[in-house]
């Protein structure tokens, strides 16, 4: 299995923190969604909140990495057949970060807010840098409406995702799956060598 990016297709790090990242990324919403349902009576109305937090943790640490990750590794070329298609590819993807970026600190300030640490899996404890009350409840509702923007942006990046599987007939979705892509290798060998982007 490939380990590195190649011009041609993804290795499996950056398969296996996609993946994961999405997977978190929806359940974080279905659990936070949850959560607003329970009432104080509720076995998992203290335990559902800090199961939240746990994993958001493990999300900004998957998060680090990828970023680390994606820098240090060539991207595949878009199979993209259009310019405007590629650009609005580009522009997702960037606000895909942006947005992670800021869902992990206003999490992290709406958890921490009231000088309480998060408490990660019982593992080590992340503690409070700053102490403002009205500053975490701001930084909650600011969470709430990005969380709302991740996963209308991952809809949007899924939707594309199923349109280059099922109507382009591509293998964009099926070089993160599997890293195999058989119409890239129809690309020239030197592009292996290209310089990241």
């Amino acid at each position: 299995m490939r380990l590195l990016n190649s011009r041609k297709t993804y290795g499996w790090p950056s398969r296996l923190l996609h993946w994961m990242m999405a997977a978190l990324v929806i359940g974080l919403f279905a659990l936070g969604y949850w959560m607003r349902t329970l009432d104080y009576y509720d076995p998992w109305y203290q335990r559902a909140p800090n199961l939240h937090m746990s994993l958001g943790v493990l999300l900004i640490a998957l998060l680090a990495v990828r970023i680390v990750w994606r820098f240090s590794n060539p991207k595949p070329r878009s199979l993209a057949k259009s310019w405007v298609e590629q650009t609005v590819s580009s522009i997702a993807h960037v606000m895909m970060y942006l947005v992670l970026i800021g869902l992990s600190v206003t999490g992290y300030l709406f958890a921490t807010g009231g000088g309480k640490p998060i408490n990660v899996f019982d593992w080590f404890e992340v503690p409070p840098l700053i102490t403002a009350k009205t500053l975490a409840d701001r930084a909650g509702d600011i969470h709430e409406w990005l969380a709302y923007g991740i996963m209308a942006i991952a809809a949007v990046h899924a939707i594309g995702a199923l349109k280059h599987h099922f109507l382009d007939r591509d293998d964009t979705l099926a070089r993160m799956i599997s890293g195999h892509s058989p119409q890239s290798e129809n690309l020239k060998s030197g592009d292996e060598n290209e310089e990241f982007s």
